[in-house]
């Protein structure tokens, strides 16, 4: 079982163990780590990129409780310097947490998110009706989202009933795997670029300011 270090460190560099590196008839390997800091595609979050042991990681994928890392060159087995895409990762951060603030926005108005693509270009929410308040607009969810990341709200990660749990000061906490800024503030501007209602469903498409 890979380690999943990115679950509670923010750390982009580090040592870890090769423990297996297979190569697959693309010409390209698939490197098995100890312990990894790669985000692997998941949760409607990008795979990281980066480097292990100076060779490009080009993807990460979960199989199973282990995280397969994609490479363009073969990884010799045992100790190994691994290294994030920082810029990278910061986009995904950035685009990952402006979802789950556009999640919270849509539950004041009997909306509960049911899933998410948090990739830039491609961002939005799609919410399912529970308790339909009042219509929710476009500005309705800009102006709450900028609420949220005007106060600064700090980071809180919890373990509960086995499930990792992420939110920001008191904001409702959702289940979530992927990576997040340490403060609101860090998402910046987000725009919603539109609001579609159709058969019981609303989906939010929303962009980041660079």
């Amino acid at each position: 079982m890979t380690d999943r270090i990115y679950y509670h460190s923010d750390t982009l560099e580090m040592d870890t163990l090769v423990i297996n590196c297979t190569p697959q008839e693309d010409g390209r390997f698939n490197v098995i780590l100890t312990a990894t800091l790669f985000h692997p595609q998941g949760g409607g979050q990008p795979s990281d990129k980066g480097t292990i042991g100076g060779v490009n990681m080009i993807q990460a994928v979960q199989e199973g409780d282990n995280v397969i890392h994609i490479t363009d060159a073969a990884v010799e087995e045992g100790v190994v310097h691994i290294s994030v895409d920082a810029d990278l990762r910061l986009i995904h951060t950035r685009y990952h947490s402006a979802g789950h603030l556009i999640g919270v926005a849509g539950e004041k108005y009997g909306w509960q998110g049911n899933k998410g693509n948090h990739r830039p270009g491609e961002g939005r929410i799609v919410f399912d009706a529970i308790a339909l308040t009042m219509p929710v607009t476009a500005e309705n969810f800009a102006a709450a989202a900028a609420e949220m990341v005007a106060r600064d709200l700090e980071l809180i990660l919890n373990d509960e009933d086995g499930k990792r749990m992420v939110t920001w000061g008191e904001l409702k906490p959702y289940a979530c795997g992927g990576t997040h800024v340490k403060k609101t503030s860090g998402i910046g501007e987000i725009r919603i670029v539109k609001v579609k209602e159709k058969k019981g469903q609303l989906s939010v498409q929303y962009e980041l300011e660079n």
